[in-house]
């Protein structure tokens, strides 16, 4: 009963990390394109610093419970080696979207609406292997 309990929590805590994962490029991508167009963009600024904070909270919590799983209640296979690497992917994106922030904060972001609206498919990508090591185990 309690390994269904940590499951649930992850699960909970991966979702919301990944609302935040997916939401935060595109509020790069509005900031960029109304500072271009000369609208206040400040209030975008200070949503993305709260949103960053909230999602590294979540990516925590989402780490703590899936180690718990892992070392408490054990996974054999290589879908989890493979999974991990996965998630290590994930780690960096999350890295590099708070480079952005930083440079956000500096008013230094310069790329592209465009270009954040391509940065912001990258985790797709990364996700989406992740759930397919866990639900299907291929090896």
């Amino acid at each position: 009963m309690m390994y269904l309990w940590v499951k649930l929590l992850h699960i909970v805590a991966m979702t919301s990390w990944m609302a935040g994962i997916f939401y935060l490029p595109r509020i790069y991508v509005h900031y960029v394109e109304g500072r271009a167009e000369g609208q206040d963009v400040s209030r975008l600024a200070i949503m993305a610093r709260k949103l960053f904070g909230f999602m590294s909270i979540m990516a925590v919590f989402t780490l703590i419970f899936g180690l718990v799983l892992w070392l408490g209640f054990g996974f054999r296979g290589g879908w989890i080696h493979a999974k991990l690497l996965f998630v290590a992917f994930l780690i960096g994106y999350h890295g590099w979207c708070f480079a952005y922030l930083k440079r956000l904060q500096r008013g230094e972001l310069n790329q592209s609406g465009r270009y954040f609206r391509l940065f912001n498919e990258l985790p797709l990508l990364i996700f989406i292997p992740i759930l397919y090591f866990v639900l299907f185990k291929p090896f």
